[in-house]
Formats: C-alpha cells, sequence, structure tokens
C-alpha cells in the first residue's frame, strides 16, 4: 500500500530505484531534508529576522555614533534572542496550537517539542555570549532582555502584561545596539519608547489573530500609528531663546535650508515615515472594519513589516541617513520571503 506524506507530498512505502542500485531498495524520502528546513523555517518565523538588525542600529544612531564591529555583535546577539523567543513561544503554546493552529511544526509533527526547547536554550546561550563579547554594557541590556522573553512566552504572554512585556523587549534591544556601540543608552531611551508604542500595538492586535474580536484593538493601532508618525516627523523649534548661542555667530546669516544640515534629515524623515504610515494604515483599517482571523492576521504581519520603515525613520531623525537608508533597503526583502513563510 502506497500513502502519501502529509509534510512534504511524497509517497511512503514506494521503493525507487536508487542511483546505481536496484528497483527493490529502499530510499528515505526524498523530501525529508526539505520538509524538516521547512519546519524551521515555520518555527522560527525566520522572515522576521528583518526586522531585528534595525533595532541596534536605530539605538546607535540615536546616541550619535558610528556603528563599529560591536554594534555587529549586537545585532548577532538581537538575533539570537528573537529567535529564541520564536521556538519558545511554539514550545510553550504546543498544546493550544494542537486546537488553533494545528498545522504549526510542534501539533503537526515535524518538529518535537524538546528539539524546539533545545533550540531556544541554545540560542539564549549564543545570544547572552555575543553580548558578553560587546562589552558589559551591552551584557547588562542582553540579561534582562533574554529575561523578558522568557517570562513573556512563559507566563506573561496570556495575561494584560503580555503586550507590555513584549514592549519592553523590543525597547531593550534597541538600547542594545546603542549600549554595545558607545556604552551608553540614555540618548536612545526616546527612540526605544517609541519603537516599543508601535510594538504594543502590534501585539494588542495579535492577541487575537487566532479567533477574531473586537475592532477596538486595530482601531488603536491605527490611531497608535498615526500618533508615532506625527511624532517622528515633528521638527523641533528653529527659534531659541536669547541665551542660546547661535555656532555660526550671532551676525552671521545661514542660506535658506541649511540650518544645522535639518532639512536633508527631514525630508528622508518624512519619506520613511510615509513608509511606515503605507506599510499599516490599510491592514489596520480592514482589521477594523471586519476583525476575523485572516484580516487580524494580516494586520499583524503588516504591523509586524513596518517595525522595519520606522527604525529607519528613528534612524534618519538621529542623522544616520545612510544607516536609515540600510535598515529601509530590509523591507522589501522581508516581504519577498514573507510570501513563503508567514510572520504570525
Amino acid at each position: 500500500m502506497t500513502l502519501r506524506n502529509s509534510s512534504c507530498g511524497c509517497l511512503e512505502g514506494a521503493s525507487p530505484a536508487a542511483p546505481g542500485g536496484s528497483a527493490g531498495a529502499t530510499s528515505p524520502c526524498a523530501c525529508t531534508g526539505r520538509s524538516r528546513r521547512r519546519a524551521w523555517a515555520e518555527l522560527l518565523r525566520l522572515p522576521a529576522l528583518f526586522s531585528v538588525p534595525g533595532d541596534a542600529l536605530a539605538g546607535t544612531a540615536a546616541t550619535g555614533a558610528a556603528p563599529n564591529a560591536r554594534t555587529l555583535l549586537a545585532v548577532g546577539s538581537s538575533l539570537c534572542l528573537y529567535e529564541a523567543g520564536m521556538a519558545l513561544n511554539d514550545w510553550a503554546d504546543r498544546d493550544i496550537d494542537a486546537v488553533e493552529r494545528p498545522h504549526r511544526p510542534l501539533p503537526s509533527g515535524r518538529i518535537r517539542p524538546a528539539a524546539a526547547l533545545t533550540a531556544a536554550c541554545a540560542l539564549t546561550g549564543a545570544g547572552l555570549a555575543l553580548a558578553a563579547r560587546a562589552g558589559r554594557p551591552a551584557l547588562a541590556v542582553a540579561a534582562p532582555l533574554a529575561a523578558t522573553v522568557w517570562a513573556y512566552d512563559l507566563g506573561l504572554k496570556h495575561t494584560p502584561a503580555g503586550p507590555v512585556a513584549m514592549a519592553a523587549a523590543r525597547g531593550l534591544d534597541l538600547l542594545l545596539g546603542a549600549a554595545a556601540t558607545s556604552g551608553r543608552t540614555r540618548p536612545a531611551v526616546p527612540s526605544a519608547a517609541l519603537l516599543g508604542t508601535h510594538t504594543l500595538a502590534v501585539t494588542t492586535v495579535s492577541r487575537q489573530e487566532a479567533q477574531g474580536g473586537s475592532p477596538l484593538a486595530p482601531l488603536a493601532a491605527l490611531a497608535t500609528t498615526a500618533l508615532l508618525t506625527r511624532v517622528v516627523t515633528h521638527r523641533p523649534s528653529e527659534h531659541r531663546g536669547p541665551a542660546a548661542r547661535d555656532p555660526l555667530g550671532p551676525r552671521t546669516t545661514r542660506p535658506p535650508g541649511t540650518a544645522l544640515g535639518w532639512k536633508p534629515a527631514a525630508h528622508l524623515t518624512t519619506a520613511l515615515a510615509a513608509a511606515y504610515v503605507t506599510a499599516t494604515a490599510r491592514p489596520y483599517f480592514h482589521a477594523t472594519l471586519n476583525p476575523s482571523p485572516p484580516l487580524t492576521q494580516r494586520a499583524v504581519g503588516a504591523g509586524v513589516r513596518a517595525t522595519i520603515p520606522l527604525q529607519a525613520t528613528l534612524t534618519a531623525r538621529s542623522k544616520g541617513t545612510a544607516t536609515a537608508l540600510l535598515i529601509a533597503a530590509l523591507a522589501p526583502l522581508g516581504a519577498r520571503f514573507a510570501k513563503k513563510v508567514s510572520v504570525t
């Protein structure tokens, strides 16, 4: 009797001829390796990884420092801790997913729960090791970040504190880049707060993606997007009090558009903020009109991907023009891979 393998589509029980062998020789499923890689890509939600490097880079820009080797260590630490959270999330939710998402890698049997838990532990250890290599300030941020990730997945996720914990984790991830690169975190706190607010809104919507729910969550996320856009594009007043010292001298007149180099940075910030709004407004609006599971999941995916243009906007706002463009270039890559593997 020949059966079809539900995980890869190959025929089980067949005895294909192995290269150079007899027709009756048995061989493993030709798609086993590919199916296993696909399962791990789903478990770790690999397309979401494109939303991670921008955290450390935005934190670096907020301190006024240029990215260096320690910044790369911070990015590596962030990637490991993020993926540890993904693996741990599915391990902790394996019983719930068996009912609500039976196609996920653990309830479908494509990945063993012990393997997912082992991966979470190994990735957490790797993330902390990379942070330690970047210096004590980085490790001082990475340790509470790892603790927040584990606390969220193992207990806080299904409580009212869940979205706040997730927002704190994203904010700490941005501060990790600042600490690793410059040893300072205070200048990056405002950017961390803005990024955390976006994450809070997305996480709140995600809590009802499996069964749908109230339109209030996507509506609040839509309002949050508008508020964040207003904040990040707000230009500080160029009028300073009489006590402020003009670096060009009291009698020097600047040509229009050259005041402290603000105008070019403002144009880039505005363009990136527009990309942020474009990525989120329509899915949030649709989920508000009809908070069904498919539209809610689409809104959550858009919110996750919109993290990238928001990171780029925060970086441009801190005058990190080249770095902002680099972060923005990750958005189309994330969108491309998200068509193959879901980010939610």
